[in-house]
């Protein structure tokens, strides 16, 4: 009977991982140590702001779903150090997306502007990412760059373990938000996409995205908190802000990215 069962099991159809599933329950809980280190930097004193001569463009970083300013202050002081003239987003608590969000980040970015002379590279985790990529295609002659840090910008919008939470908290659906979101599609200006294998809250392929979906996508060895801290973090951060990306190469992306948009629409022989 045991062999008969064994038998007709090893006749059964390989299991296909899903690819929007999200994160294990045991990567989620080793969060929790991440997030009290996260919320821990809060304590360390922020550096003065570095010459305003320096060669590295102004960053603004955009905080992630239940989180603001003093999650992000750790990156912050480490970004100062190491060079960049670093700015928080000012915009209070995260709470999820507004109608009018698009608008208040324009406000700060633009201050930003007129105190440093210079549209900014912003830099979001997670729901910060979503952010600034959206903000990004509205505002493209007032953005840089774009990092993302584990936000899951590309396929299910529920290809994470904060969508339950998002829906209850924002009183909307992740799906569903009070403007219309787009985030996969690429930016114009050099994009990089941090994600990592020990993302506890986002699922990897959202986090990375589809090679067309972004200039780079760099693997970190960190949890989903440790975007905030964690020195390999800070390290790729760092190299996102400042490498170039070949005219032509992002031309080449940029274009495989429309053709793929463009294949996948009604009636152009397509995927609709």
């Amino acid at each position: 009977m045991i062999r008969a069962f064994l038998t007709r099991r090893a006749e059964w159809p390989a299991r296909i991982p899903d690819p929007d599933a999200p994160p294990s329950l045991a990567l989620l809980w080793r969060e929790i140590g991440g997030l009290a280190r996260a919320i821990g930097g809060r304590i360390r004193p922020l550096p003065p702001e570095p010459n305003p001569d320096s060669d590295h463009p102004p960053v603004m970083v955009l905080p992630g779903f239940l989180s603001g300013d003093w999650a992000t202050k750790a990156l912050r002081a480490d970004l100062r150090r190491a060079g960049f003239r670093c700015y928080a987003w000012g915009l209070g608590f995260n709470r999820g997306a507004t109608a009018d969000i698009i608008d208040r980040i324009d406000s700060r970015v633009q201050w930003i502007i007129d105190r440093t002379g210079y549209p900014p590279a912003l830099v979001g985790w997670s729901l910060g990412g979503i952010y600034a990529r959206e903000y990004a295609k509205h505002h493209p002659d007032k953005v840089a760059r774009v990092v993302t840090l584990g936000s899951p910008f590309s396929g299910s919008r529920r290809a994470n373990r904060a969508w339950r939470l998002y829906h209850l908290v924002a009183r909307h659906p992740v799906d569903n938000p009070p403007l219309d979101f787009h985030p996969a599609p690429r930016p114009s200006m050099p994009t990089f996409a941090l994600w990592s294998q020990h993302d506890g809250v986002v699922a990897v392929n959202s986090a990375r995205g589809a090679p067309h979906e972004s200039d780079r996508q760099i693997q970190v060895d960190c949890g989903h908190m440790g975007f905030a801290y964690a020195p390999t973090s800070v390290a790729a951060i760092v190299k996102a802000l400042t490498e170039e990306i070949a005219a032509d190469q992002d031309a080449a992306t940029w274009a495989l990215g429309d053709s793929i948009r463009r294949a996948a629409m009604p009636g152009a022989g397509g995927v609709s």
